[in-house]
Formats: C-alpha cells, sequence, structure tokens
C-alpha cells in the first residue's frame, strides 16, 4: 500500500523507525472520467478502491519489517508523541486496515460502511483511498503504521487477535489522536463471554492452526462450480447445491463463483433461443433452480461492451447486442420460467453480486428448513 518509508530510527521503548527528512509533498488527486454507462455504485466502489487516486511518489513506497528482531515492548512513551511539524494531511480522506491475519473481515466491513456514504463518493465531496496492511504480527511494525496514521490524518480500523496488539493499538490511536476502530474486539469478548471460554488469540489461518472441514468444502465448490459453468457436463446437474439459468450476461458466472467461496456447490446452465435445455435440468429438484433476469436496456449495453471486447466492430453482421433479439430472448427466457412457477425469479438489474447472492441464499435456506414463503414464483 503507498505509504512513506520509514528510515530507522529506533526508540529505546516503541522501538519505532522515523523519518529525519519528511518532503511534505502533498498527495494528488487524479480527476476521475465519470462514464455515463455506469451507476453510481459501481463508480462509488472504483473510488473506494483506490484506483482513481494518483498518490504522490513520496507516498509510493512500502514498509520494509524487520524480522531480525523479537515483538517490541508494547508500551507507549508519551514523549514518543508525533510532532505537529510531523503531521501531513491529505486532500484524500485516508483509511488504513490493519490485521494480523489476511484483513478480508476489516476490508469487507469497512467498504460496506463506505457503501452508505456512495452519494458524496461519486460526487467527489469526500475522497476516500484505503490502505490494507495484512500480515502485521509485531508490535513494531503495528506502531509504525499508526505513527503514519498521525502524518496521514487516517482513520485506523484494526482486526488484531492477538489481545497485546490490540492493546497497543488502542493505546497508540488514544496518545496520539488517532480515530480507530477495533472491529474484532467486541464481537469477540461477547462470543467469549456467551461460550464461558477464552479466545485463542490466533489470526485466522494462523500457522499451526489445523485447516477446518469448512475449508476443504469451499474447495471442493469451487472446483465443482468451475467444471459446471456455462452448462458444462450437464449429467452432473444434479448434484449441485444450486443450480442459475438466464440468458447471456445475466451474470451467472461470477455469482457460481462468490457463491462457490462459501461452500455451495454451483451449477449455470445459459437459456439460448433455438438451443434446447439439458434433459438432466427437469430431473433436478426444482427448489435448487434460480432463474435470473435484467432489465433489457441494461442487458444491451452491457453486451454492447462485451462485443466490443471481443473485437466485434460496428458493422459486424450479428444480433448479440441488437435491441429486437433481447427483447425476443428475455421474453423467450419469461416463457420458460413461467413454465416452471417454482423457480423464482431474481432481477439483476442494479443489483451488486453480493446483493443477489444474498437473495438466493436466503431463499436456499428457506426452502431447506421449510420456511413459509409469501410467493415462489414472485421476482426478487
Amino acid at each position: 500500500m503507498p505509504i512513506s518509508r520509514l528510515c530507522p530510527n529506533t526508540h529505546p521503548v516503541l522501538q519505532i523507525r522515523a523519518c529525519n527528512n519528511e518532503t511534505g509533498s502533498k498527495s494528488v488527486t487524479r480527476k476521475t472520467k465519470v462514464s455515463p454507462q455506469l451507476n453510481r455504485w459501481s463508480r462509488a466502489r472504483a473510488i473506494r478502491s483506490g484506483h482513481k487516486l494518483d498518490r504522490s511518489s513520496s507516498r509510493t513506497q512500502t514498509l520494509e519489517p524487520n524480522h531480525s528482531q523479537p515483538t517490541v515492548p508494547l508500551a507507549v512513551n508519551p514523549d514518543h508523541a508525533v510532532s505537529e511539524d510531523d503531521a501531513e494531511f491529505s486532500a484524500v480522506n485516508s483509511i488504513y486496515i490493519v490485521s494480523d491475519g489476511t484483513g478480508w473481515t476489516a476490508e469487507h466491513c469497512v467498504n460496506a460502511a463506505l457503501g452508505q456514504f456512495d452519494y458524496c463518493l461519486v460526487d467527489r465531496g469526500c475522497p476516500v483511498s484505503t490502505h490494507l496492511f495484512s500480515g502485521i504480527d509485531d508490535g513494531e511494525r503495528l506502531l509504525e503504521i499508526i505513527k503514519q496514521a498521525v502524518k496521514e490524518g487516517a482513520l485506523l480500523v484494526y482486526t488484531l487477535a492477538d489481545s497485546s496488539l490490540a492493546s497497543a493499538a488502542e493505546k497508540a490511536c488514544k496518545l496520539w489522536g488517532v480515530p480507530s476502530t477495533n472491529v474484532l474486539g467486541p464481537i469477540t469478548e461477547a462470543i467469549a463471554s456467551h461460550l464461558g471460554v477464552s479466545p485463542s488469540g490466533l489470526p485466522r489461518g494462523a500457522s499451526g492452526v489445523p485447516l477446518s472441514d469448512d475449508y476443504f468444502r469451499r474447495i471442493e465448490a469451487i472446483e465443482f462450480t468451475i467444471k459446471q459453468d456455462d452448462g458444462a457436463s450437464p449429467q452432473n446437474l444434479a448434484k449441485a447445491d444450486i443450480v442459475l439459468t438466464g440468458v447471456s450476461r445475466t451474470g451467472k458466472t461470477p455469482l457460481s463463483i462468490y457463491l462457490a467461496q462459501k461452500g455451495y456447490k454451483v451449477a449455470n446452465v445459459p437459456i439460448v433461443m433455438g438451443v434446447e435445455m439439458p434433459r438432466t435440468l427437469s430431473q433436478v429438484d426444482p427448489k435448487k433452480v434460480f432463474g435470473l433476469t435484467i432489465n433489457h436496456g441494461v442487458l444491451q449495453d452491457i453486451r454492447k461492451t462485451r462485443a466490443k471486447t471481443l473485437g466485434f466492430s460496428s458493422g459486424s453482421r450479428t444480433n448479440y447486442s441488437e435491441m429486437d433479439y433481447i427483447r425476443e430472448e428475455l421474453e423467450f427466457a419469461g416463457r420458460l420460467f413461467a413454465q416452471n412457477p417454482v423457480w423464482p425469479v431474481i432481477d439483476v438489474t442494479a443489483k451488486a453480486i453480493e446483493e443477489t447472492a444474498a437473495v438466493v441464499l436466503r431463499l436456499f435456506h428457506d426452502r431447506k428448513h421449510k420456511c413459509t414463503m409469501s410467493s415462489i414464483s414472485k421476482r426478487y
């Protein structure tokens, strides 16, 4: 992640590397080119990811952890507070995400929260740049990052399973005035109190911790889903937990992979006019099948973009992205869905993959546990 390189200047208590020479350069933001074809959600997500930000060269270098020294004492010395002269505030609001594991939990929490500010992010009223620091398992590196957060005026969001590291982060942020949020701590303490046992203090996937059955189940689900993509191996449809069907470019493949990463074996079957649906689909438990549909105008835009990536010129003879053909194809899919009223039909227009997956899983588990549903065939 783009932050300044910190020069070695060891303090007897904190042992933090501090830079002797700060350039004082300010970060520069690049003007975002907003395409009218992108909706507000996708533009905001691109801005949140930091791809549209042009950080200055002084912030493009990374931390160099010192592996030769053991974990440093986690005492915080007030005499080593960061001076105002060293503080650097960027026009971009930075969020530092720190984890002693992969950082997946904290990163997704931050992105979910940023989704509440799409209106501000899209209009560039409050540009945000996120920086992920994963595998931070010693006090020295942790305090280096916090000191850099002081200089950049960043918010610190952390998930630290090690209670001593979490405590050090809390104390340092309080001492140096860094706004911070401990994502993992409160819920871990609540679960520990509820179960009456103490947490291990090890990050998920730490060395020495055996891989769980859930991990192998996800790997098996991903392998199955890849092999079943786009109607391949229809003889295995009955082995799938979930079967997705819809016309081309309704998001079947990315949705399948997303669900597979959660441990569900997913097959997807394309609906193509003039091509008979596989017979094995009719033999699958209809409660496993989900139909996907989309607005015809949005689908045309997606297909035009897809055609360009495939090298089709505007003069190419293809009805793939023609509105009349798209309408006819969606009507054909609608008739198929009507013939199978048990299949829920999900409208993916303006839905993120995560949102569509949430609907699929809610319906899947409702059916699995035989929960009462107000209407099976309604569109979601």
